[in-house]
């Protein structure tokens, strides 16, 4: 196995586009590294990004932030502008393994996991957050919901890999909440989990909304038609119980022995509530 340090984000998609499908790129390593030695992959060749420095900085940028892709969960939680812009993004980074995990992690590589269960993604779908990636034909940019196509499978093509995930300027009046439910206290796979972004009018009525559910179908998804329902309102239980209806409608799960069909479907309801009375409130306390 090969050990490359490419110095550039062309240099990178270079080695990558030239070891198609026999390289991986080493971010953080969580995922990637419990994966080679539990033998689930044996990769020929791995791409290390982690020491450029346009991966390792949060920088601000029109407004909002852009968060490198080896920006690890205790760096992004221990910055204050992060923190004070994107609560919901922040806290959700910060449910991915444990204390020493957070010191390696990435929300990228939770990105490019594919998993449907990852706990940073549908936060970062409510927050209209881009992908940066870089290939062999230069730079794109790629909403988040984009992204996921299915357990595993992401909107990259040969040779591309995400150098950064940009989070978009927040109005006054305007913030969100994360939440999911697993079966222990700590360090598990969410069963279902939901991401909400709100924003208020000078009246207090929601302007604009965000929904976003994962571990309820192949994919994290954004849930339109939960945000629709209660933009306009101020959240009263009418228009609570229509967002509810349509994030449950909008769950495809499975049954497993974390949980069945029902039991998911029933439990994503609650958590879309519950993070959108979270988020509600925080917008509240901004307006």
């Amino acid at each position: 196995m090969q050990y490359m340090k490419p110095q550039t984000a062309a240099e990178a998609a270079t080695l990558l586009a030239q070891n198609a499908g026999a390289a991986r790129v080493l971010a953080g390593g969580t995922d990637l590294l419990v994966q080679m030695k539990s033998g689930m992959i044996e990769p020929q060749m791995i791409v290390d990004i982690k020491h450029m420095a346009e991966v390792r900085e949060i920088a601000e940028e029109d407004g909002g932030l852009r968060i490198g892709a080896g920006v690890s969960g205790q760096q992004l939680g221990e910055h204050k502008g992060a923190l004070a812009m994107w609560p919901g993004v922040v806290e959700a980074v910060e449910l991915i393994g444990s204390t020493q995990v957070q010191g390696r992690c990435t929300m990228v590589g939770n990105l490019c996991n594919g998993s449907p269960a990852a706990d940073s993604v549908p936060a970062m779908m409510a927050a209209g957050a881009v992908a940066r990636i870089a290939g062999p034909n230069g730079v794109r940019d790629l909403p988040v919901e984009e992204f996921p196509l299915g357990p595993g499978k992401i909107a990259l093509e040969t040779g591309e890999f995400v150098t950064s995930v940009f989070l978009p300027a927040r109005p006054k009046g305007a913030a969100d909440a994360y939440l999911r439910f697993i079966p222990r206290t700590e360090m598990d796979i969410a069963v279902a989990n939901a991401a909400v972004n709100i924003e208020l009018a000078g009246d207090g009525t929601i302007k604009a909304a965000r929904i976003a559910i994962g571990a309820v179908g192949p994919k994290v998804r954004l849930v339109e038609d939960a945000a629709a329902a209660i933009i306009g309102t101020k959240l009263e239980p009418e228009a609570e119980a229509a967002m509810v209806a349509a994030a449950r409608a909008a769950a495809s799960p499975i049954s497993d022995k974390r949980g069945t069909v029902e039991f998911r479907t029933q439990v994503v309801g609650v958590l879309v509530k519950r993070a959108a009375h979270i988020a509600m409130a925080r917008a509240g306390e901004k307006a």
